[in-house]
């Protein structure tokens, strides 16, 4: 450790003196022992080690070196530490509506962030890397190098901001996940071209998968924070004291180092950190209310071409999966009447299968664990995963209203030598087709709702596109009012459309 930042400054030893004094007048029990008060605290364990993640010798618990920063926190505030567990994109959402006190799980230091909410002081410094195929080593150092090329990081990052910005100048192509484990897969299984994410991913990557190399030129530097509720500074400013003592007596040190992520650079931040604590400590900060950004009506001019954009691929993904879905739901239905007993078997765990498991993961087998023999797009593997779902559904819809022609027209029409296919075409189906017209238009409408899934596998629809610009702006109101707008503005026609038809058709 460095010797320089050994000695404390005498501000903070105070200030912190007096907080462990407030909190020793902590409330007391009827037996007389100190009732300690709880921090809670937010994180992801889904965003696994080193950060936050599932303790494998007791599910219950978590760690991670953001676990240790929570408890250090906690400990030098007199409090007990709790955690609450939340979605990495929602921590800034939970924390603004009071489900904890801090978020703490590689919240990134953003200035759009810092004008939202009461953010702390940085704790670590990382870096924004790029990972390319060993092969392409020598090819793509430099963002510049992959104009053209599919980019995948995690979505509302500031590595996502990087690659939107390098977009505009050299046409690369900005792939989004919400998780950081298959853009590396994808990038090995050639669905990517590079990666770009935080050193400390990308190094728990390259253990985990191997097969990459990750350019040594850093793309950016940025930090770690933690988020606070806007109005919540004075809890701010007392974390702000804590995390500096800790960079002083050496123990965020040793916590990194025990995770493996401490290196040279952090010395030098931290002594940059502390370099600036006498302005902390005498309030000469700013908790970003006067830059903060509106996120009203003003900022919707900005997104609605994306989401015009996204509102299409949505209608495409739709249309295309509704459409396989009653090609091959009526031939389902068609094969469960009509078929031997080995084939209305098949068809049956088929659709009982397809029914009795989650769409989500039937996007995931068909996108991720058919890879190994067919590598889809992620646009085809969308339109096939949902249409093969929600043909199973069409496939009961065709079958019931089959059934439901009375028995006594199919013999009449057989009497008169019509074949069983000239039954089915000229009187069982047209009718069939009337009594499945409402179904199949609620099909459709929960279809295009469903669709929303499919970001899981990269594609940003309306949906997605919307939780992006959520995030960019910090607010859910007038981009989830734009997104409804649009969902309705999808939806509503083909209703209307389908009760003229039906309408049109019971009169005939």
């Amino acid at each position: 450790m460095n010797p320089a930042i050994a000695h404390p400054a005498l501000p903070s030893r105070i200030l912190l003196a007096a907080l462990l004094a407030i909190t020793a007048c902590s409330p007391t029990t009827t037996d007389g022992t100190t009732q300690r008060l709880p921090l809670r605290w937010g994180g992801d364990a889904e965003g696994g080690a080193p950060f936050v993640e599932a303790d494998p010798s007791n599910p219950s618990q978590v760690r991670g070196f953001d676990v240790q920063v929570a408890r250090m926190i906690a400990s030098g505030l007199g409090r007990d530490p709790v955690f609450v567990q939340v979605a990495w994109p929602q921590i800034e959402a939970s924390v603004a509506r009071g489900d904890f006190d801090v978020g703490l799980s590689g919240v990134e230091d953003k200035p759009e962030l810092a004008a939202r909410t009461a953010i702390t002081i940085p704790y670590y410094e990382f870096h924004e890397v790029l990972a390319v195929r060993t092969a392409d080593r020598d090819r793509f150092k430099r963002l510049a190098d992959l104009a053209g090329r599919r980019v995948a990081t995690l979505a509302a990052t500031t590595a996502y901001r990087i690659l939107v910005d390098e977009q505009r100048r050299s046409g690369l192509i900005p792939v989004s996940y919400d998780e950081d484990v298959h853009p590396y897969t994808d990038l090995m299984a050639g669905r990517v071209d590079a990666v770009l994410l935080d050193n400390i991913i990308a190094a728990r990557s390259l253990l985990r998968i191997g097969g990459f190399v990750v350019q040594p030129e850093p793309v950016a530097t940025a930090h770690y924070v933690g988020v606070l509720a806007r109005d919540n500074t004075a809890l701010r400013d007392s974390i702000d004291t804590v995390l500096r003592e800790r960079m002083r007596d050496g123990s965020l040190e040793r916590t990194f180092r025990e995770w493996g992520v401490w290196d040279d650079a952090q010395s030098a931040f931290f002594q940059r950190t502390l370099a600036e604590a006498s302005l902390a400590d005498s309030g000469g900060g700013s908790d970003g209310a006067s830059s903060r950004p509106v996120a009203g009506l003003a900022t919707a001019r900005t997104y609605v071409p994306a989401l015009i954009r996204a509102a299409a691929i949505t209608l495409l993904i739709s249309f295309a999966a509704m459409a396989i879905a009653v090609a091959v739901g009526m031939l389902v239905a068609a094969g469960r009447i009509y078929g031997p007993s080995a084939v209305r078997l098949a068809l049956t765990v088929y659709v009982e299968v397809t029914r009795g498991t989650p769409v989500l993961l039937q996007l995931f087998v068909i996108y991720y664990g058919l890879s190994s023999v067919v590598r889809l797009p992620a646009m085809l593997a969308a339109i096939l995963g949902l249409g093969l779902n929600y043909a199973a559904y069409e496939s009961e819809i065709y079958r019931a209203a089959l059934q439901a022609i009375p028995r006594a027209q199919l013999e009449a029409a057989r009497t008169l030598g019509l074949s069983e296919f000239q039954v089915l075409r000229l009187v069982r189906g047209p009718q069939a087709l009337r009594l499945a017209l409402a179904p199949m238009t609620n099909d459709f409408v929960a279809l295009l709702k469903d669709s929303s899934l499919v970001s899981v596998i990269t594609v940003v629809e309306l949906t997605k596109q919307t939780a992006i610009y959520a995030a960019n702006i910090g607010s859910w109101v007038v981009p989830g009012l734009l997104c409804g707008i649009a969902y309705l503005a999808l939806s509503l026609p083909l209703s209307w459309f389908a009760r003229r038809l039906e309408r049109r058709w019971i009169s005939v």
